[in-house]
């Protein structure tokens, strides 16, 4: 704006200048004066069309950043948004498949536990069965071996017959094999109690403790329960545990008060010094 009104002042001096002259006269100096004044407004001239030209190129260059600056800002706005469609259709899909997997992991769960629990009854059932079929074979193994045995009778007297005659090995074989096919009888308990006898007068005491504290564990109403016991408390007191000895001994008078038994169960008191009474809990 400055440039064109400067312009403007030059054009009107000289047409002052102009109209002036056929009053005054030409003179070198006016000449001069104008030849100046118009090269000046050439080249103001001139210089307001390159400035003009300049503001072009500038607002041209200003216009086309300003569309880049846009589609750049759109792209990028463009690209925001696809990010943020992705992100959200990957979350939706994460969570899709976080739940897919749960749902895989409570089925596999239940199936383990209908698993174990098929497996331990599969068990059972296996163990019942094994259970069976040993009680079954020891049965028929037990039937077996009862029809190839001799008659219960035959075989405890033989038996009997051989322990009174001091053939105490052969008497040992014939109750041990009484017990064995006939193990449910009242004479197996004769058999546990002459077994302990043959291993009493071996001074096997330990076994025939045991010999006769089967016959009180299996058969304590048999007809040779006192001498088992009186003889048990015998092989405790020879085996060193006398306290033990002495309860077993108690026990025989308690029991079986009017009985032989309980007579040498005092005899026997006596002689170690200790009372024949029965101490509480005993």
């Amino acid at each position: 704006m400055t440039l064109r009104r400067f312009s403007a002042v030059l054009a009107l001096l000289s047409t002052l200048w102009l109209t002036a002259a056929p009053a005054w006269g030409a003179s070198k100096e006016m000449i001069q004066l104008q030849t100046q004044v118009q090269q000046l407004q050439e080249q103001m001239t001139a210089m307001q069309r390159s400035f003009d030209e300049r503001m072009g190129v500038m607002k041209n260059l200003v216009e086309q950043d300003t569309d880049a600056i846009n589609k750049v800002t759109g792209a990028i706005n463009g690209l925001q948004a696809t990010l943020q469609k992705q992100q959200g259709d990957s979350a939706s899909h994460i969570d899709q498949l976080a739940g897919q997997l749960q749902s895989l992991n409570d089925t596999l769960d239940e199936l383990k536990a209908r698993l174990a629990k098929v497996s331990k009854q599969l068990e059972d059932m296996q163990s019942s069965q094994q259970s069976q079929a040993a009680q079954m074979s020891a049965q028929a193994q037990q039937d077996a071996a009862a029809k190839a045995a001799p008659p219960p009778d035959v075989l405890y007297n033989n038996a009997l017959r051989d322990y009174n005659g001091n053939k105490n090995d052969l008497a040992i074989q014939e109750f041990s094999d009484y017990i064995k096919y006939y193990p449910n009888t009242d004479l197996a308990g004769n058999c546990y109690f002459y077994l302990g006898e043959i291993q009493f007068r071996q001074g096997n005491f330990q076994q025939a403790a045991q010999s006769y504290d089967q016959v009180l564990q299996t058969f304590p109403t048999g007809s040779k329960a006192a001498s088992a016991q009186l003889k048990k408390g015998f092989s405790l007191i020879e085996l060193g545990k006398q306290e033990d000895g002495v309860v077993e001994l108690r026990r025989v008078i308690q029991r079986y008060p009017k009985s032989n038994e309980a007579l040498q169960a005092r005899e026997r008191l006596r002689k170690l010094g200790v009372s024949t009474s029965v101490r509480p809990g005993e």
